[in-house]
């Protein structure tokens, strides 16, 4: 039997499976209790997690911009999290008027269950996985599409404009962003010739973002406008649409939203890390699955800072710079290196490791000098101007003219 010390979730699961065997309970209620119980289990360390990055984004912002973050509640504000989830279950729910009742309470639960689920697919370690779906990645974008929906049903069943501009807008920015992040996710499974995503963490002796930087970049990019954070966070944009889809929703309703955001943020940074930085692969991690959960953490944790940092140093885009970057850079770059890289490593593939490197390095290297080239070379679209030209500064020379006064120059 595996020691706790080396892959103490295996060690657990064996022991509730001998134990409820003993009870004489039959095998297919023992696999019913194991999976209900990983369940519970994922969801609420997942849930608890996100008390930890409240903490841990508010702070590292804070430092960021000059400030000191939490610091009041407990040592380091490390309770600030704390206090304001107690608070925010003594706010009152308020439904509006003409509000349609069952999408409007039923977004918030649908926008927590979509970040929830994609942790079911999730291969944590060499031994611990929740599902292992050979369709592991059209399950991702899936379940994707629930979160969408239920922002859809946050704007439309709160019966305010503002609500509803900020779902459409949603609308255009995620299904917009899904195309490039979809291009760019069938790279790795092109390299591993598997929708699964243990496969194709095992399949990386060397990174995927290594082997493909730019698909990596653009999904990357295109995963952080999918969860709507800056700077693309157009979907909230306050100074416009009054906090968007969520203006209406006050209490644990609200606080379902800014759990799912916060959720959403670190579990792109759990799949960016499995796709392209090896997932739980590592020194040891075979033979001890219990690295592999340090290793995944490691890595993902090294992406969410880099989310973090973006949210906390660049301005917010305008809507048709987003749609512009989309569709007129990542979409046809992504499709670009897509059949390129497939070209390349279909020639390459069966002979030696480090020419496969180095040749589809270039290749990447090569497209991003040519991206560069014709991004500078392009002529910029000059907008009309909106206000007046200046005007010049009120001077005695500017307002009187001498010829009408008589006065010779």
């Amino acid at each position: 039997m595996t020691a706790f010390w080396q892959d103490p979730i295996t060690f657990l699961r064996l022991w509730l499976e001998n134990l409820l065997l003993s009870w004489g309970v039959s095998e297919r209620w023992v696999l019913l209790i194991r999976y209900a119980v990983g369940a519970i289990l994922l969801a609420t360390a997942a849930l608890l997690f996100v008390i930890l990055q409240l903490w841990l984004e508010r702070k590292l912002i804070g430092r960021l911009q000059d400030r000191l973050g939490p610091n009041r509640v407990g040592p380091w504000g490390l309770l600030q999290p704390i206090a304001d989830v107690l608070k925010i279950f003594t706010k009152e729910h308020i439904t509006p008027a003409g509000a349609d009742r069952v999408p409007f309470n039923l977004a918030p639960v649908l926008s927590v269950a979509a970040a929830l689920m994609v942790w079911a697919v999730i291969p944590f370690s060499a031994t611990v996985f929740g599902a292992d779906l050979n369709v592991g990645i059209l399950y991702l974008l899936a379940v994707g599409a629930v979160g969408e929906i239920a922002i859809i049903l946050a704007g439309w069943g709160s019966n305010n404009k503002y609500a509803l501009l900020g779902a459409l807008r949603t609308v255009a920015q995620l299904i917009s962003y899904s195309v490039p992040m979809t291009l760019s996710a069938l790279v790795p499974v092109m390299f591993s010739g598997s929708l699964n995503l243990n496969a194709i963490t095992r399949a990386q002796e060397v990174w995927f973002i290594v082997l493909a930087p730019l698909p990596a970049l653009i999904f990357f990019v295109a995963s952080v406008a999918e969860v709507g954070r800056a700077p693309f966070d157009l979907p909230e944009a306050e100074s416009e649409l009054v906090a968007g889809y969520s203006v209406e929703y006050s209490g644990l309703k609200f606080g379902f939203f800014y759990v799912a955001e916060f959720l959403k943020a670190f579990t792109v940074s759990l799949i960016f890390a499995v796709l392209f930085l090896g997932g739980w692969r590592g020194p040891g991690a075979e033979a001890y699955p219990v690295l592999g959960f340090v290793y995944l953490f490691l890595k993902s944790g090294a992406v969410y800072l880099l989310m973090i940092l973006f949210r906390g140093t660049l301005p917010r885009f305008r809507i048709d710079q987003v749609m512009d970057l989309n569709w007129k850079v990542f979409t046809p770059l992504a499709l670009i290196l897509l059949m390129v890289i497939a070209l390349v490593d279909y020639f390459l593939r069966g002979g030696l490791p480090l020419v496969r490197v180095l040749v589809l390095l270039g290749v990447n290297t090569l497209a991003y000098i040519v991206l560069d080239r014709l991004l500078s070379s392009r002529e910029r679209v000059r907008r009309q101007p909106v206000a007046q030209p200046v005007r010049p500064v009120a001077r005695p020379e500017n307002l009187i003219n001498p010829t009408e006064t008589g006065v010779a120059s």
